[in-house]
């Protein structure tokens, strides 16, 4: 193996390891508690929804992407003319897996929430799926709706791409609240999901939309999450092609590249205050990991760490938390 060596787990870390995945009684169960629920209807140019008492309204936009253009769907919400907070997510979620934290900074900011390409309602067809040229449309697609400077508040995938956008585009990213994804420290038994998801159209992980939801909520959580929420977070993975997209990204490449990149270029590359988001009980991204990081940023203007409450997917389990940490960073 060429390159640096992997993390050595910490000990508690490697425990949690033994009893990895959930149990399939469990899934089953879950599965049964949420058998009613369809697909939902897919939005329109300017449909609105309300979310914590704030008006939420979708758009579509076709952008420059791979020679070709690329269909993007984002909502947005709060004032126009503020400054911008641009939300992204991760799997197997879309905009939003945002929305608290959203109607929470509407009363002071713009807030965009994104579908990754290959998520939610956004485009679909095939392309170059690496990360890096994905986040080259993403940030293209901004600069064309007017969103040229920005925070950017990110989860898991999302938080891929935010890694090359703030290192390539660093003069476009004001503040950088980076959620639940490797850093420096790694190791390959953490991310068993990679080369799942790179077999999902031989081994069936995505046949089943509503499946893979409960499966990974019920995996990485350790706070409840309401059932309407849980509905919708469904719903939004349950649109046509997304399990057909969403493999490409894995197949491109691989956690242990990612996290080469990281090291290589990327996080030197990084110059905004960066705040680390990480679950208190995260699995895959063991808390110890995030000691002293601040050295491997040397360029960055500031750099935090924030623990949050619950496992993975804190932004559900911890909003109010997460909206706290998130301030905490626009103040600086």
């Amino acid at each position: 193996m060429n390159g640096p060596e992997y993390t050595e787990l910490p000990e508690r870390a490697a425990k949690i390891m033994a009893n990895f995945l959930p149990p399939e009684d469990k899934i089953a169960e879950r599965m049964k508690q949420f058998a009613h629920v369809q697909p939902r209807a897919e939005d329109k140019e300017g449909d609105t929804e309300i979310i914590d008492g704030v008006t939420f309204t979708h758009h579509f936009v076709d952008a420059p992407g791979d020679y070709e253009m690329v269909r993007w769907h984002y909502v947005e919400c709060g004032n126009r003319e503020a400054e911008k907070i641009v939300f992204l997510h991760g799997i197997p979620d879309s905009w939003y897996e945002w929305s608290h934290q959203m109607a929470a900074f509407a009363g002071d900011y713009h807030c965009i929430g994104v579908d990754l390409k290959g998520y939610g309602q956004s485009d679909k067809k095939g392309g170059n799926y690496q990360h890096e040229a994905a986040s080259e449309q993403l940030w293209t697609m901004l600069q064309q709706i007017g969103v040229t400077q920005f925070n950017v508040v990110t989860h898991d995938r999302g938080t891929v791409q935010a890694d090359f956008i703030a290192a390539n585009h660093p003069e476009s990213v004001l503040r950088y609240a980076r959620g639940e994804q490797h850093l420096y420290n790694f190791h390959p038994s953490l991310a068993p999901q990679g080369d799942l998801f790179m077999d999902a159209p031989y081994n069936g992980m995505l046949d089943d939309p509503k499946r893979l939801v409960l499966w990974a909520y019920t995996w990485l959580t350790t706070r409840p999450i309401p059932d309407e929420e849980m509905e919708r977070v469904i719903q939004e993975f349950s649109y046509d092609g997304i399990r057909k997209a969403v493999p490409r990204y894995f197949n491109s490449s691989t956690f242990r590249q990612e996290w080469l990149a990281r090291r290589d270029r990327l996080m030197a590359a990084w110059k905004c205050p960066v705040m680390i988001l990480q679950g208190h009980d995260s699995k895959t991204q063991p808390r110890e990991f995030y000691d002293d990081v601040e050295r491997h940023m040397p360029n960055a203007r500031s750099v935090t760490v924030r623990i949050i409450p619950g496992g993975h997917f804190w932004s559900k389990e911890s909003p109010k938390e997460s909206i706290e940490a998130i301030r905490e960073l626009l103040k600086m």
